[in-house]
């Protein structure tokens, strides 16, 4: 799913970003939710042009929070290297997985070292890329594509529709009423 927000600037909320060359950063946003209907991740990367690529899916697995957040941050990961990102910032809002992955903490769960060592393998096809954790309120479109997918069950090979997201300056109704003449209400 690709989505444009023009009047939402988030860049403003990470900084413009410069890498190697000058090259401007990618933005990537990720989230993981694991709850009582299921378990799904969400990411959005955003190119230097505020251009968005949103994509959710949901884990037809049992799995932790911790294994939905490297699953949503890899899923991320992958569109960017499919994109030919070369310079990538990424922002999660669980300070276990960024912390692992920038090497600050040790990776001690036997079920999280094998997707830290995947995520490393996959820092090769960059340039530059740099991890930081973020608010939560800093993640609610990320977080908002996760608990989607998380909420329903689709086939595998069944492919959900494309979401539209768009902003509304005033109720629908308002484009219907047309000005009196006389000028009276």
């Amino acid at each position: 799913m690709q989505h444009e927000f023009p009047d939402e600037d988030i860049l403003a909320l990470f900084g413009e970003k410069e890498g190697s060359h000058d090259e401007k950063a990618w933005i990537l946003l990720f989230d993981g939710a694991s709850n009582a209907l299921g378990h799904g991740i969400g990411a959005v990367l955003i190119s230097p042009e505020n251009h968005y690529i949103s994509m959710t899916a949901r884990l037809c697995f049992s799995c932790t929070n911790n294994v939905a957040e490297y699953e949503a941050c890899a899923m991320g990961i992958l569109a960017a290297i499919e994109s030919k990102v070369k310079v990538l910032e990424v922002y999660g809002d669980l300070a276990l997985v960024v912390h692992q992955l920038k090497g600050e903490w040790e990776t001690r769960d036997q079920n999280l070292i094998p997707y830290q060592s995947y995520i490393k393998g996959l820092i090769k096809h960059f340039d530059s890329i740099e991890f930081h954790h973020i608010p939560r309120e800093d993640n609610q479109l990320a977080y908002a594509f996760a608990t989607l997918s998380s909420m329903f069950e689709i086939s595998q090979d069944e492919e959900m529709p494309m979401i539209k997201m768009r902003s509304y300056e005033q109720p629908t109704y308002c484009y219907l009423v047309e000005e009196e003449l006389d000028g009276k209400p």
